[in-house]
């Protein structure tokens, strides 16, 4: 009788049998080609995983496991992202201390990820909370203010009333925390920042180095949060005034047909162009409807076009037409210069507010061989085309005009050249006791004084009891503010602010190349063996916070010879959410499924395999119980079928090639072989999980069938045995424990982790042609030859270029598109 799968013993067995042989700690070998696998480092600021957690580092865990079996030298380290708001919060709720409630969690999550079986190399583990880490955040701050990168500043900064504490601009976007979604107030106050601006150039143009490996999507949202434009500044003069409004636009041959001005509430100018104004009350009435309303119901109302005149009038400085300035709910502060010119004949908003508002409309530019009339226009014609009603510059093409009108403000100094930039400078300093102290001291006579790098680290106090309330819980421990001038010896007062948790994960991958050494932040030679990471796995929520700040403090860390490469990851792969109830699974919206409970019941290979099959990595997966018991089923039929035959294989030699074989025997050895290649193909060039998953279970399927046919020849046992063997390899990166113990009971001394990946032979894996039927609103039209292995993607191209499907669909509008993956694809098109 077979003996059942005992997952909780094999998984316990393993687990313990890795950590004793430090199975998966490396050392930097020159003789070995490097590979470097790294997920984002949690945050331990909940008592436990969830199953996101899960599926973002099973993802790693499959890759770092089947590149050690390539032979690769793996690097595959984990940490803790474990100072910053959200620890604080969490401690304040639990009433706990931030520092025993993040560590008593992190002991809790480091047991669960030991229990998931993950081939991390925990002798590198960091923990971002530790003086020995932070440490080297202040070392870094005052490298990066000697270069000077850091400054000090007051202005109007995104404070949380939730968090209480400043938030930079990315994670304010849409008017909003990025932890608690509560509505961002705007104060003014001192601020540390870091100057990324400097970089912002090289952020955008060292993005063609990572066009063909990382999602295009992520690097769009780059290039539009950093927002480069390239046109002029211009200022047009305020009649009866010697002061001019400076504008910035990207379109200086629309300049013509500027009909009046727009300025943002908060501009500046507008209270002395109102001050002896019959508008002036109407204006300031505005202007406080504005500033009463977040940032995200301003972009949102900026949909309705409101504006009101302000009495005061521009000259246009090329037509020299005196054109009316107005406020508008839609043009904002935080870009450009807060003023821009009106030209509704050509931009979309300006045309809906001249509409609104009964301004002028002046056509300056036609579509090329149209005329275009202002009184008939719908809408703004946005496209460059052919300059009209401009005075000399009248026929040139939108191109030539731009250059030659650029050069005429240059001549006449009225403008120049100029680039701006979304991109504004990220502010570190936050209010609150949970992060690394900012190293400097404030002296009466020496003024600001940074704190000497050999009495490094400035150690965060021990508070009793923090509220979140108040201002910067450092503030009040005297005997942490009260220190002395490191110039002068004289009282002087400490920074009561700290950093930005985003500055401890910038460079915590740098780290983990050697998080031992304590007499510099990073050891080099181990840096230029590792770096660049060769794959980092992550949440798309990243793009424009943690990504940003990551490949800025990659071009510092260049820049001062820390590192010599230019992006800090070669691949990047953002996975899918885990969706339950509707919404992201996760800690703050209460609908965490804790893995521990799934690990109990069905193991964590099966916990593993679900999280890997239920949906391609970069999509979002469905949550469903269900899903676990199917792979668990599955792991028991494995087990099942190895057993049956492990006692009577064990000793059989290899099969060879040209062994004679029966049909059935020989069809089993051809599955077999193009199972290998399916699966190292998923893996190694796809990283599609979910279909080498499918391939196994596809073999699983075909090996029971050969069984139920009876055959014990020799023979047959040997290919038998190949497709068990195989199964077990191809299965490790993914059901690692139940691998191990499958491959030791078959006879093999080594374990997997060192065994090779397997081989298949090419001419046995050639695979087969499959036909997919193609239909158009659900009537047969088509139908497609093609390779096992082409892709979903290659499958709807070849629909789509079908000339019978084209004559159906006659250039229809394809509403929707059903496809069963290798079977079949239906266009849904618009009659």
């Amino acid at each position: 009788m077979t003996e059942s799968y005992d997952f909780k013993n094999i998984e316990t067995k393993w687990q313990t049998l890795w950590s004793e042989s430090r199975e998966f700690e490396v050392t930097e070998d020159p003789a070995k080609p490097e590979f470097y696998c790294l997920e984002m480092l949690p945050y331990p600021s909940g008592a436990g995983i969830h199953m996101g957690h899960v599926r973002n580092y099973s993802i790693g865990d499959v890759v770092a496991r089947y590149k050690r079996m390539r032979g690769f030298n793996v690097l595959h380290p984990i940490g803790w992202d474990s100072l910053g708001m959200p620890a604080e919060n969490a401690a304040i709720e639990h009433k706990a201390h931030p520092s025993r409630w993040t560590l008593n969690n992190i002991k809790k999550m480091r047991s669960q990820l030991k229990r998931m079986g993950y081939s991390y190399a925990w002798d590198r583990e960091v923990t971002t909370c530790l003086p020995e880490y932070y440490k080297w955040n202040q070392w870094f701050f005052l490298k990066m203010m000697e270069q000077g990168l850091v400054y000090r500043q007051k202005g109007k900064v995104n404070w949380c009333p939730i968090c209480r504490t400043v938030l930079a601009n990315e994670q304010a976007e849409g008017g909003r925390c990025w932890r608690c979604e509560t509505e961002v107030e705007e104060r003014e106050q001192e601020q540390w920042f870091f100057k990324i601006t400097a970089y912002a150039d090289r952020l955008l143009d060292d993005m063609s180095l990572l066009v063909s490996s990382w999602p295009e999507h992520v690097l769009t949202m780059q290039r539009n949060w950093i927002g480069k434009s390239v046109g002029v500044r211009i200022g047009f003069p305020v009649v009866d005034s010697s002061h001019k409004i400076e504008t910035f636009t990207t379109r200086i041959d629309t300049i013509y047909g500027a009909t009046f001005l727009l300025l943002s509430p908060e501009h500046p100018m507008i209270a002395e162009l109102i001050e002896v104004r019959p508008e002036k009350e109407s204006v300031l009435s505005f202007i406080e409807h504005q500033k009463s309303m977040s940032y995200k119901d301003r972009i949102a109302n900026a949909a309705q076009k409101e504006g009101v005149f302000t009495g005061s009038f521009a000259r246009n400085p090329f037509s020299n037409e005196t054109i009316p300035i107005w406020v508008a709910n839609f043009v904002l502060i935080q870009y450009g210069t807060g003023a821009v010119m009106g030209v509704p004949a050509h931009d979309q908003r300006d045309f809906e507010f001249a509409v609104q508002y009964g301004l002028p409309i002046k056509v300056v530019i036609q579509p090329p061989g149209e005329k275009s009339d202002a009184a008939l226009l719908d809408q703004a014609y946005t496209e460059e085309g052919i300059v009209v009603n401009s005075g000399e510059f009248n026929s040139l093409p939108s191109p030539v005009a731009i250059e030659r009108m650029t050069e005429y403000i240059e001549q006449k100094g009225i403008g120049q050249r100029n680039i701006d930039y979304r991109l504004r400078d990220w502010g570190i300093s936050r209010q609150r006791y949970w992060g690394t102290p900012i190293p400097i001291v404030y002296c009466t006579k020496c003024g600001i004084v940074p704190v000497p790098e050999d009495e490094l680290p400035v150690l965060l106090p021990e508070i009793k009891e923090i509220t979140g309330t108040g201002g910067s819980p450092l503030n009040q421990v005297e005997e942490f503010v009260n220190t002395k001038c490191p110039k002068c010896n004289e009282p002087a007062r400490r920074e009561t602010d700290t950093m930005d948790t985003f500055v401890d994960s910038s460079w915590y991958h740098l780290r983990y190349t050697d998080s031992k050494i304590d007499t510099k932040p990073l050891n080099l030679k181990a840096v230029d063996y590792w770096m660049p990471v060769d794959l980092y796995i992550g949440g798309i929520e990243h793009a424009v916070l943690h990504l940003m700040y990551f490949r800025f403090f990659n071009k510092v860390f260049k820049d001062m010879g820390l590192v010599k490469v230019d992006e800090p990851t070669v691949h990047l792969l953002t996975q899918g959410m885990v969706i339950k109830d509707g919404a992201k699974m996760s800690k703050s919206k209460g609908n965490v499924v804790e893995p521990g409970e799934l690990i109990e019941r069905y193991g964590a290979d099966s916990t593993r395999l679900f999280c890997l099959f239920a949906a391609p990595p970069e999509k979002d997966l469905d949550w469903n119980e269900q899903g676990i018991e199917g792979c668990f089923r599955f792991l028991g039929r494995l087990w099942r079928i190895a057993h049956k035959y492990i006692l009577s294989t064990r000793n059989l030699e290899e099969l060879p090639r040209d062994a004679h074989l029966s049909a059935e025997a020989k069809k089993l050895r051809v599955k077999t072989h193009q199972t290998i290649k399916r699966v190292t193909i998923d893996i190694d060039e796809r990283l599609h999980f979910n279909t080498a998953l499918s391939s196994i279970m596809e073999l699983v399927n075909e090996l029971y069938r050969f069984d139920l046919a009876g055959e014990t020849t020799p023979e047959s046992l040997k290919v038998i045995k190949e497709t068990i063997q195989a199964l077990v390899l191809l299965l490790s990166p993914f059901a690692p424990h139940i691998c191990e113990e499958l491959w030791q009971r078959m006879g093999n001394s080594n374990k997997i982790t060192f065994t090779p990946w397997p081989a298949y032979d090419s001419e046995l894996a050639t695979e087969e042609k499959i036909t997919v039927v193609v239909q158009v609103n659900g009537k047969l039209r088509s139908r497609l030859t093609v390779d096992y292995q082409a892709s979903d993607d290659e499958i709807k191209k070849e629909a789509l270029s079908d000339r019978r499907v084209i004559a159906h669909m006659q250039g229809k509008k394809i509403m929707k598109t059903i496809y069963v993956p290798k079977k079949l694809i239906n266009f849904v098109v618009k009659l």
